[in-house]
């Protein structure tokens, strides 16, 4: 399963054969300048929630490469009055792609669209391919659904650890305990003043706590 940072928490993973770009917001970020959204040509584009900064390229992404479209059922249906099919899913539901099973969990955040319409319920993603399990978790504060996740054994995860608008980086920390993971990858910082980080205090706070933290830099791949 290679995995791709574009920014913020865009992320693809390229798996049986298939991509998966998650919640991409990456032309509006001066960051990710060097990345040409129309070479990226996903198959199927995951969104956690409907703020700005994790749909802003959605619909362009979409259009340029006819990609199926995973998301909370609200969501869906706003797509649907602009052309686009969704697969509407909601909390606790999964379904069997031909990349393998996508499960959308509980996140607790707030969720609206760019235009004021309703945004259902924020959400992550646990997806289930090549024998392995991520969880991508989205935007999220740390909740102790999360323990629901414990005995899923995962491979790797997603966490959001700019802190403001998510948890933190301390947070995040307990948060994998509570997932019982050991390889994480983090996302939603440094895009924006208010979550900045300071990288290497955030990497020796994950190596005392006896977890392996990524933080990739825009572009960068690796295998999960």
């Amino acid at each position: 399963m290679k995995t791709t940072y574009y920014g913020q928490s865009a992320i693809m993973i390229e798996t049986e054969g298939k991509k998966l770009l998650f919640d991409p917001f990456i032309s509006p970020n001066p960051a990710a300048k060097h990345i040409n959204i129309h070479n990226l040509k996903p198959d199927y584009i995951l969104v956690s929630h409907g703020h700005g900064d994790h749909i802003a390229d959605l619909v362009t992404i979409q259009k340029s490469s006819g990609a199926k479209v995973i998301c909370i059922a609200e969501i869906a249906g706003w797509l649907g009055k602009q052309g686009i099919e969704a697969h509407g899913m909601n909390i606790g539901g999964g379904f069997n792609f031909d990349f393998g099973r996508v499960k959308m969990v509980n996140a607790v955040h707030s969720s609206t669209m760019p235009d004021g319409a309703a945004g259902g319920n924020p959400a992550g993603f646990v997806v289930y391919s090549e024998g392995k399990k991520a969880y991508y978790a989205g935007d999220t504060a740390l909740t102790y659904d999360m323990k629901l996740l414990e005995d899923e054994n995962l491979d790797w995860a997603f966490l959001p650890i700019g802190d403001n608008y998510t948890m933190g980086v301390d947070d995040a920390i307990k948060a994998t305990r509570f997932i019982n993971c050991q390889n994480i990858i983090g996302m939603h910082y440094d895009t924006f003043p208010v979550i900045a980080i300071n990288k290497e205090e955030a990497m020796e706070k994950f190596i005392k706590a006896g977890i392996n933290l990524k933080l990739l830099k825009i572009g960068e791949s690796i295998n999960l």
